[in-house]
């Protein structure tokens, strides 16, 4: 017969069994903890751009700067009588012209006049004059020269032209004259009329003087000299944002211009600067003055408004910055608490168009992941965005052996919406000091322009090596103002 166990020996053999057990659910336990922790060590995509700082800011959007262009008859008259002043006809010899016995000289005698006909579209010239003249005179079969003064004004109607070299052309036609005093002579104490053979020669010559004064108009009145002032002036960069060194760079290729129209005593036209406009950041560019203008080109409609590029400037060290502010520390659960992720860090960069995204994760996965994004400029939030960001191929099937439950999870839907870069104080910084420079701005003496930016819409992110610059397009009219054609 067997002996009987001891209580005493039943408790150990019981505690032993308690103890076995225990260290068996802990192997399990161990053995699931360490298949809840993974590692990953997908490929990194290699970074790439295909186009350089250099190219997004040369990047040129052609647009046509629309001037509404106002001219006083005032100013017209005021230049035309700077320009045309004191002797303006001279003919020295009484046997040109068939001999006709005949010699002048005609001096502007007052301020010239100028109006304007609406329908006829014709600038209307008065020009006061004094005139000596030396005509023979036949007395008793005798001809006798004797010098006389009157004055008299001449009418003329001209039709006004700026020719593709900036040149001033008219083409005047004589509209007969007013006597204010008639000219005679004095032949043995007596006066002797002569208006008829002094119409007859003035008739006679005033194709001569309409000649003189379109050669004149042609020689001095000098449009060209001021309009290249004024588009050097143009040319230069303009600094739109001290802060972020940004300048403004319009690049004129040719200047349009519409028919004159006439309306209250004003000439009325519009000029439409047609050429590139850009933005660029940075030291200030050099643009060395022209010396040609461009052919004036007219033309029946021009257009009204214009656009500019405007950009903003985002490094990658920076939008890895806020990118970490944003994510770096923070833990993520999947499958009701089963795993586990935290970020440790994260860093951005580019290929061609599409931002990568690196994250360095701990937790139930451990290692880098990589995701690819394309990034836009959202014009509600002001920021940098992403659109369609999913993992990189390779990540996706380093992923799916490894850890799939982070595939099925919203981990990229929950960067998409979160990773944002704000850049709304740049561009809103960059369109008032645009607008400041549209308004009541003189590009030259004289010329003052004004403008408006109506809308801002974006354009799209552009990726480089050194930074993501984001365009958008202000539009907007301006008008410009020529006081006293000086």
């Amino acid at each position: 017969m067997a002996p009987q166990k001891s209580k005493f020996g039943r408790a150990v053999v019981k505690k032993l069994l308690t103890f076995k057990r225990i260290l068996h659910l802990a192997a399990v336990l161990a053995m699931a903890q360490a298949c809840n922790h993974s590692t990953t060590h997908p490929k990194a995509p290699k970074e790439a751009y295909s186009v350089t700082k250099m190219d997004v800011q040369n990047e040129k959007f052609l647009s046509t700067v629309n001037l509404p262009v106002s001219i006083t008859l005032a100013d017209i008259e005021r230049q035309l009588n700077n320009q045309v002043n004191g002797l303006i006809y001279e003919d020295n010899s009484l046997t040109n012209n068939d001999n006709d016995n005949f010699m002048a000289k005609v001096w502007k005698r007052e301020a010239i006049r100028v109006s304007v006909n609406a329908n006829d579209s014709l600038f209307h010239f008065r020009v006061p004059l004094k005139i000596w003249a030396k005509a023979g005179v036949k007395v008793l079969g005798f001809t006798r020269f004797q010098d006389t003064e009157f004055e008299m004004d001449l009418k003329f109607t001209t039709r006004f032209a700026i020719e593709p070299n900036w040149t001033v052309s008219t083409q005047t036609t004589a509209q007969g004259y007013d006597w204010i005093t008639k000219p005679t002579t004095r032949v043995a104490g007596i006066d002797i009329p002569v208006t008829g053979l002094v119409s007859r020669m003035i008739d006679k010559n005033l194709d001569g003087i309409t000649k003189i004064l379109d050669q004149q108009v042609h020689q001095q009145v000098d449009l060209k000299t001021p309009v290249l002032k004024a588009w050097n002036t143009v040319r230069q960069p303009y600094l739109i944002s001290e802060k972020y060194r940004t300048w403004l760079l319009v690049v004129p290729k040719r200047v349009l211009m519409a028919p004159f129209r006439f309306q209250n005593g004003t000439i009325h036209s519009t000029v439409g600067i047609e050429g590139y406009t850009l933005t660029q950041t940075g030291a200030k560019p050099d643009v060395k003055p022209s010396v040609t203008l461009p052919e004036l080109v007219v033309a029946k409609q021009i257009p009204d408004d214009f656009r500019i590029g405007l950009l903003s400037e985002v490094t990658y060290t920076e939008a890895s910055r806020l990118a970490a502010e944003e994510f770096v520390g923070k833990s993520y659960d999947f499958r009701e608490g089963h795993y586990k992720v935290t970020i440790t860090d994260i860093d951005l960069y580019g290929q061609n168009e599409s931002l990568i995204i690196r994250a360095e994760l701990k937790g139930s996965l451990n290692g880098s992941i990589y995701l690819r994004g394309l990034p836009f400029y959202d014009a509600q939030t002001k920021t940098i965005s992403l659109r369609d960001l999913k993992y990189d191929l390779d990540t996706r099937n380093v992923l799916y052996r490894t850890a799939s439950w982070l595939l099925q999870g919203s981990f990229a839907r929950m960067m998409e919406q979160q990773l944002t870069i704000p850049v709304g104080s740049q561009l809103e910084e960059a369109k008032k000091s645009l607008q400041a420079k549209l308004m009541n701005n003189q590009l030259a003496k004289g010329v003052i322009i004004n403008g408006k930016i109506d809308d801002v819409t974006p354009d799209q992110v552009y990726l480089t090596a050194e930074s993501m610059l984001a365009v958008v397009y202000a539009k907007g009219r301006v008008d410009l103002k020529v006081d006293g054609l000086q």
